[in-house]
């Protein structure tokens, strides 16, 4: 990511700057392992609800980040190991889930398990696809970049049992805030979790699993990690991979025992502690008013809100006298009237990585505000949208 990963590469070409002041070769600094730099972290959304809003939004990030921009440009070539993803490239965990993800790395005639550290609390969203990651801070990063072990305290590992199949109209983000939820109320700071057994697993598509692994941050652990399976193989073909290359990583997992067919293990390996979910009774939900796994059944989500309203001020509660629950606030927005009231929508977009991870709920967002379009609803002028990763 370049907020984090740009000041690591700084440190690099001040490092170069040294070497070259000791009448040394500064060609000989590069990274020890390959780095793919993603810039993605810098956009903002100034222009929305227009149909050339992307072309404007990249012109002021360009223009906002010239000088960033060249210089990444000019590490992108100065130094081996080093691939920098430009600007409008997408949402790094979606890159590294669809381009720059091994699953098997092959060098030197050499093959080995692919593993990543980023420095975004959500590269776990790679986990999806069977590669170990995590984020990391940027000091970590950089000693990883000059070929430095990490190091870390042995975690538990919880086993994580799915079964059943989700519902129809039942979205991969309520089996997200439903995981969350259960593994909050489990306790899983600093452990990983491996969703690794019961026929429900097998039903998860890839995209749907990179939703859940997204996550990981949410629900507090280290890794939420998923098997290669025939799912993950059939993801790789469908983002290009050769199948000479997705050959060859199905041969080598299954070789060394890695490759796993959910439907056939029943029972798990011995786990730290175990969880099962049965995707049947996973029902539609938000999360909120202030955390991700304050979950709340959508059918409650107005009694819900009403209840937080007037409860003392806290993760959920705004202490707003009960007179005022249905205060409304008059305003000029450019020249135009408006209101709001307690509940009004001012900030409006699919602006996470974990949902935009997923194209059914992408698709199914568009749907739904196409059909909203069609019958005649319009946004209030002063909801803005905004852009997350």
């Amino acid at each position: 990511m370049d907020n984090t990963g740009g000041p690591a590469v700084v440190d690099l070409a001040a490092i170069r700057d040294v070497i070259a002041e000791l009448d040394s070769d500064p060609k000989k600094i590069n990274p020890l392992v390959p780095v793919d730099l993603v810039i993605d972290h810098s956009v903002r959304v100034d222009v929305a609800k227009c149909a050339d809003a992307l072309k404007q939004n990249m012109d002021l990030e360009f223009s906002r980040n010239k000088e960033r921009f060249s210089f990444f440009k000019w590490a992108s070539s100065a130094f081996n190991n080093m691939l920098v993803l430009p600007p409008g490239s997408g949402i790094l965990h979606q890159v590294n889930l669809e381009y720059l993800s091994r699953v098997v790395f092959k060098a030197d005639g050499v093959l080995y398990p692919d593993s990543v550290v980023g420095t975004d609390s959500h590269t776990t969203m790679i986990n999806s696809l069977g590669v170990a990651g995590w984020g990391v801070g940027g000091i970590e990063a950089m000693a990883a970049m000059l070929g430095q072990p990490m190091s870390m305290v042995l975690p538990g590992v919880v086993g994580f049992k799915l079964t059943g199949k989700l519902q129809d109209g039942v979205t991969t983000t309520d089996l997200a805030l439903t995981l969350t939820q259960m593994l909050r109320k489990h306790g899983v700071v600093g452990k990983f979790i491996e969703f690794f057994y019961g026929e429900g697993v097998g039903s998860i598509p890839l995209p749907a699993r990179a939703t859940i692994a997204n996550m990981t941050p949410e629900y507090g652990a280290t890794m939420g990690f998923f098997p290669v399976d025939q799912v993950a193989l059939d993801y790789l073909r469908l983002i290009g991979r050769s199948d000479e290359t997705v050959s060859m990583i199905e041969a080598y997992l299954r070789a060394n025992k890695m490759f796993v067919d959910c439907n056939e293990l029943q029972t798990g390996p011995v786990y730290s502690s175990d969880l099962e979910l049965d995707l049947t009774t996973v029902e539609p939900s938000v999360a909120g008013p202030k955390r991700p796994h304050d979950r709340v059944p959508l059918k409650e989500m107005k009694s819900d809100w009403h209840t937080c309203l007037g409860n003392e001020v806290g993760f959920k509660g705004y202490a707003v006298p009960k007179e005022e629950h249905n205060k409304i606030v008059k305003f000029d927005f450019h020249g135009q009237p408006a209101e709001i009231t307690h509940g009004s929508v001012v900030l409006a977009a699919v602006c996470s990585s974990t949902n935009s991870s997923n194209p059914s709920v992408m698709i199914g967002a568009g749907l739904v505000a196409k059909k909203a379009c069609e019958l005649g609803l319009e946004a209030c002028s002063f909801i803005m949208g905004e852009a997350m990763g």
